[in-house]
């Protein structure tokens, strides 16, 4: 609740200071480097919030069929906890998309946060946190780079299509991570309940027993 009340805080201030200057600048640039504008507009859609949802169903149809069901509906629960209070902040503080002269995209819907933002934070995240167990430290670590790279990539895209405010971003990131943190530490207080050594989420994955509990199935 504690980042959820701070994001409708920061909604409610006025756009002004660093959002429209990175709202003017970006779009300067964008209108002079079409090649780039292209690249940012197949990026965003790419990485889009579909992308993410279809890439969670598939691995959490994965992992049913790996006998894990709890370790499934932790995936598809995050993700659509996570989407649902995006789109309830949408609602009770739409915020105005900026208006440019010559935009170079425009996206339907209110501004505060930014759903692919969120998308790709609550996408990526529960990703890695699946893939954990699966990988050596170098692994962990890479997968980790890639998450934050994604995220941080997609956020500039759509500062820079003009199509959100920095804000907008920074709190599609916030709210991600927070409900991934919450659902996380919910997974966490299961498996001490079922009797199992604490672990580490980011370290570890949500649940270190995946590699043997695959082996077993097998």
């Amino acid at each position: 609740m504690i980042p959820f009340s701070l994001l409708l805080v920061v909604a409610k201030m006025p756009v002004d200071g660093l959002d429209a200057q990175a709202a003017r600048n970006l779009h300067e640039y964008a209108l002079a480097h079409p090649g780039v504008t292209w690249f940012l507009l197949v990026w965003t859609d790419l990485f889009g919030p579909w992308t993410w949802r279809f890439a969670v169903i598939a691995y959490a149809a994965w992992l049913l069929y790996k006998g894990a069901p709890r370790l499934a509906a932790w995936a598809v629960t995050t993700v659509t906890v996570g989407g649902l209070l995006g789109l309830a902040l949408k609602i009770i503080v739409a915020r105005a998309r900026p208006h440019l002269p010559d935009p170079v995209a425009l996206a339907p819907g209110d501004s505060f946060p930014s759903g692919h933002t969120v998308n790709v934070t609550l996408g990526a995240g529960v990703i890695v946190l699946l893939v954990l167990p699966m990988l050596p430290r170098w692994g962990r670590v890479a997968a980790w780079a890639v998450a934050c790279f994604l995220v941080l990539s997609v956020g500039y895209t759509r500062i820079a299509l003009g199509v959100h405010w920095v804000s907008d971003v920074a709190a599609g990131i916030v709210l991600g991570a927070a409900v991934i943190a919450a659902t996380a530490a919910a997974f966490e207080t299961w498996r001490r309940e079922q009797g199992r050594r604490p672990a580490s989420p980011p370290v570890e994955g949500v649940e270190p027993e995946l590699v043997k509990a695959i082996n077993e199935r097998n």
